[in-house]
């Protein structure tokens, strides 16, 4: 039974040291790639985000978060025909992008230290979100229903291998991540799920 136990750990150890090694062959070269940034004297390309010990937990879905995380309020999105009802502040993945994107915390405040080289150019978002597209509120059915310009997640296929529920949200709600790929596994450009040619990625939640 011992010798059971410690082969499915060790095979999980495999696994996860596969899954570790892809990702990394993934995000590096890629505008993600911080391992030779002169503020990251370690080199180490997943540690300005990710650390396997003492992580902060204190954002929903942080796996293993080591930045510093954003105390901003922002300005979100607003417009007269959006039909969700929890649309607030960034929370959850999102609330981690924008931990770098929101130009308030520093790239190098990861780690425990506090930094002072801050995200410039077209990668900045700032606080002012109301001009993007929303984020953090509810995806489900029930608003595809409501809006009637939407695919309901639940059966729409999202090109990814299942539905846009499984592939694309993160408890149930739009995040940044569900249409940027964080660590570039599928190498398109700017960092995205799946190709945006002739408005692929828009159509797999809008209908027309």
């Amino acid at each position: 039974m011992r010798a059971r136990y410690w082969l499915a750990i060790a095979a999980a150890g495999i696994v996860l040291a596969w899954l570790a090694g892809s990702t990394q062959a993934a995000i590096r070269g890629s505008a993600h790639d911080f391992s030779a940034a002169v503020w990251n004297p370690s080199g180490e390309i997943c540690l300005p985000c990710h650390t396997p010990h003492h992580a902060n937990t204190s954002v929903t879905d942080a796996p293993l978060w080591n930045h510093a995380v954003t105390g901003a309020t922002f300005q979100i999105y607003q417009s007269s025909t959006i039909r969700a009802t929890d649309l607030g502040q960034p929370s959850g993945r999102s609330k981690l992008c924008l931990s770098c994107h929101d130009g308030t915390v520093a790239l190098d405040s990861f780690g425990g230290r506090t930094g002072t080289r801050f995200m410039t150019g077209p990668s900045l978002l700032g606080t002012n979100l109301r001009g993007t597209h929303p984020i953090s509120f509810t995806y489900n059915d029930a608003l595809a229903t409501l809006d009637r310009q939407l695919y309901p997640p639940s059966s729409r296929t999202s090109g990814l291998g299942s539905t846009v529920q499984r592939d694309m949200l993160f408890n149930n709600k739009m995040e940044c991540s569900s249409c940027h790929d964080v660590h570039n596994r599928f190498n398109i450009d700017p960092m995205l799920l799946k190709s945006n040619a002739g408005s692929a990625l828009c159509l797999t939640c809008h209908s027309l």
